[in-house]
């Protein structure tokens, strides 16, 4: 396999002005032509949430994803807009027959910003320190048994055993990155360089980070000696602004450029005319997570909940043009499915069966109070209203959802994105679903399927694969453990020239790659 590396940006070299004139008045004329093109070299985004650790081995930041994939780069990449895998770091590579040997061959020139050459012991270096030292992200690495480097441009990886979906991990947003061994040796104090690395960094990417203020802002500057095409801004200037009307507010008065994520739905169809969106493929896609022992153990108040829920009669209330009803547990983007799940139509028999009973309630917990979340739970509740079920919705605090198996008194019903770490449906499966998938919210057992989906773990097949992972994904669902609702696009709004954002599918929405978005004249 030969995958060459590329990336879609196009290189452009600032203006150099002079402000060396005396009197007032030229002064004023000069400055008025410098500030558009000074707007011109300067990206302005903003962050709903602060960057807990630049560290790319040791956090799983997820608005900061950006930043981090634009400092600091890795073997392989996903494309824009896609899930196909194009090198990076890596010009090429091998597999071997048995699945078992990975061999990278690096891109020549490369140097990071601290002006040390990338060779091959630098990538040896940087993955033993995410494998070999208890890190948060060490997890994608834990199959790899040998790391070594021949020689100084090629890499090989040896597995410990086959593993289908080892390149989409490496592909990941969360993927393991390589480090400056300079930095690394200059500031371990004895932690691998954890501490420094929390708000410094050197890698090899085509921005450097130039300024990190924790709850404040961020500072990119573009990398004028990057291996690749230079990127379109000069600056990359990122602020912590939490509230969304916040956002949406100071991008109106010109004050930022872009409003990543969370900017209404309800209102992408009158933006000013000065404003645009853009959308792209995505893997977020909602899910109802059903707690055992729920009112929906019954097999005819779930078959009647589900007729109410159906959510082809309300995706495009809540998202549009931008929104299409799920067709599986799985991101459409990774299966799209032969046989897609179905959801009742038959109104009179679902009122007939809630009205077989007492009283019908459902309590729906929602992952956050992020606008969307409470768009889908008023739709639902109305929707549920309709069959004579009365249910309420409440937003979690922050985290709860991931420990709510274990809670006091958890909701019925567990509102939550469900976005895998890679785009192999491996990555989504065993993270949701299985027995000891670390987001098996409910923490729900289905053997069957978990037996499934193991066995498609180890095929290599793309048609063969997705037949499995989709047959265990329906048993899940017949098994009411979860309820795929939307998949929903990655929207960002943005001032009017914007190109080439780069969004991709794997990366949490907003996140817009810097090094090839541009700005038109």
């Amino acid at each position: 396999m030969h995958i060459r590396s590329h990336r879609t940006s196009r290189s452009y070299e600032p203006r150099k002005l002079s402000l060396g004139l005396l009197l007032l008045g030229p002064v004023l004329a000069l400055l008025s032509f410098i500030a558009p093109a000074y707007a011109q070299e300067v990206l302005r985004v903003p962050y709903v949430a602060d960057i807990g650790t630049f560290d790319p081995d040791n956090g799983f930041e997820i608005g900061g994803m950006s930043a981090i994939n634009n400092v600091y780069e890795g073997l392989v990449e996903y494309e824009p807009a896609s899930t196909r895998i194009v090198g990076l770091l890596a010009r090429n590579w091998e597999i071997s027959d048995d699945g078992l040997i990975y061999t990278f061959h690096l891109a020549e020139g490369v140097k990071f910003h601290d002006g040390t050459p990338l060779n091959a012991a630098a990538v040896v270096n940087s993955f033993k320190r995410r494998r070999d030292r208890g890190l948060i992200l060490s997890y994608f690495l834990a199959n790899v048994k040998d790391i070594r480097a021949p020689d100084d441009s090629t890499v090989v990886l040896a597995l410990d055993h086959a593993q289908p979906s080892f390149l989409d991990a490496l592909a990941s947003p969360w993927g393991p990155k390589v480090i400056s061994p300079k930095a690394l040796a200059q500031h371990d104090n004895g932690d691998f360089g954890t501490t420094w690395l929390n708000e410094h960094a050197v890698g090899t990417g085509p921005f450097k980070l130039a300024e990190f203020k924790h709850g404040e802002h961020y500072v990119l500057e573009r990398n004028e000696d990057y291996w690749g095409d230079k990127p379109f801004f000069r600056e990359v200037q990122i602020s912590v602004v939490p509230d969304i009307s916040q956002q949406i507010l100071q991008l109106q008065a010109g004050a930022i450029d872009a409003v990543p994520i969370n900017y209404p739905f309800s209102q992408l169809g009158s933006l000013p005319a000065n404003i645009e969106a853009t959308a792209a493929p995505s893997t977020t896609l909602f899910e109802l997570f059903v707690r055992p022992g729920s009112p929906l153990d019954d097999a005819d108040i779930r078959k009647a909940v589900l007729t109410a829920i159906n959510p082809s009669l309300w995706a495009k209330d809540a998202f549009g043009r931008f929104a299409t009803a799920a067709r599986s547990p799985y991101p459409r983007i990774i299966i799209d499915p032969v046989h897609p799940v179905e959801f009742p139509i038959d109104f009179e028999a679902a009122k007939a069966a809630i009205a077989k009973h007492d009283e019908v309630s459902l309590v729906i917990g929602l992952h956050s109070a992020a606008p969307s979340y409470g768009r889908i739970a008023d739709l639902l509740i109305a929707q549920l209203a309709l069959i004579g079920v009365k249910a309420t919705a409440y937003a979690l605090p922050s985290g709860a959802a991931f420990a709510i198996k274990n809670a006091a008194n958890p909701p019925d019903l567990l509102l939550t994105i469900v976005n895998p770490d890679a785009a192999h449906p491996e990555n989504h499966a065993k993270v949701f679903f299985t027995k000891d998938a670390v987001l098996n919210f409910y923490g729900r057992v289905l053997a069957e399927a978990d037996a499934i989906v193991e066995q498609a773990g180890g095929v290599i097949d793309v048609k063969k694969r997705n037949a499995l992972y989709e047959k265990a994904g329906r048993m899940y669902f017949d098994a009411g453990f979860v309820i795929p609702l939307v998949d929903v696009d990655d929207v960002v709004v943005h001032v009017k020239g914007l190109k080439d954002l780069g969004l991709r599918p794997v990366f949490p929405p907003g996140n817009i790659d810097f090094a090839t978005v541009r700005r038109d004249p």
